[in-house]
């Protein structure tokens, strides 16, 4: 018989699935699924979802179980871009605080203790290739579709685009797509290094593989290598050994570094807690 906080998750999927709610929330063993649920409008981005986005990463900080978080878009496209409907008659100051929003939730998921999946099967262009950018590991299926197309609408990227991109794909890439907006398929995010992997089946599938590998390893080890990572990508190489040292050292404070090398040296699978 289901317990209490059994019957809570199964309380809130079945009002999901129920409701019109733009982000749907289901948890998956250890793995949290969230899923943008605006099909009809390609799940384009407004002030909604980017709230019930930020209420779903709610949920997944306080799930002491969480090890991964699974973000993708229903129906065709991931994220077709911000809400043009919503947007256009926006004033300077409205339009600065709306990128203040959705960059926050960009900045939160890249923050995220858990490992962050972006499953991308469609379109993922304006903020929703920033909202990809934002996850630790980037999958695209066969028909995904990238770009940051924001100067055909008269203005730039917003939500952290400009600054996401040259990261992961260099000045000289960065600079054409984002002053051409055009739009390129997964081989071509591949090569550039804007993808970490292409999917030649289900991407979402392919997704919860990725989260559950990831979840049998050590919880500490993954926010701390999270840490350094992402702390210190644009750090000179000295400061960065730096902070490596320290959060490695850090390491051996926790049960999981103990357990690990004994089920290591034992032979066994770690039965890794967390602390």
């Amino acid at each position: 018989m289901a317990g209490q906080e059994e019957w809570a998750w199964i309380l809130y999927l079945w009002g999901c699935l129920m409701s019109d709610a733009v982000v749907l929330h289901e948890k998956l063993g250890s793995t949290h699924l969230l899923t943008i649920n605006r099909p009809k409008a390609l799940n384009a981005l407004n002030a909604e979802v980017i709230a019930a986005l930020d209420a779903g990463l709610d949920l997944v900080e306080a799930d002491p179980d969480a090890r991964a978080l699974i973000l993708t878009g229903a129906g065709k496209a991931f994220v077709a871009g911000a809400d043009i409907a919503q947007m256009r008659d926006l004033t300077p100051d409205q339009a600065e605080a709306f990128a203040a929003q959705g960059q926050r939730l960009a900045d939160r998921m890249a923050a995220m203790s858990v490992a962050t999946i972006a499953a991308v099967g469609g379109f993922a262009l304006g903020g929703g290739c920033e909202l990809a950018m934002a996850c630790d590991i980037l999958l695209g299926g066969e028909a995904a579709k990238f770009g940051q197309p924001e100067v055909n609408l008269g203005v730039i990227p917003g939500f952290g685009g400009t600054q996401r991109l040259v990261r992961r794909v260099g000045l000289s890439v960065a600079l054409d797509l984002c002053l051409t907006g055009r739009i390129i398929d997964a081989d071509e995010a591949l090569r550039i290094g804007l993808l970490s992997r292409k999917v030649s089946g289900d991407v979402l599938e392919a997704a919860r593989g990725v989260a559950d590998e990831i979840a049998v390893k050590g919880p500490v080890a993954i926010r701390l290598c999270k840490r350094a990572l992402h702390e210190n990508a644009d750090s000179p190489l000295a400061s960065g050994l730096a902070a490596e040292r320290k959060l490695f050292a850090a390491c051996f404070e926790t049960s999981d570094q103990k357990e690990g090398m004994a089920a290591f040296l034992e032979r066994r699978k770690a039965n890794f807690t967390g602390r």
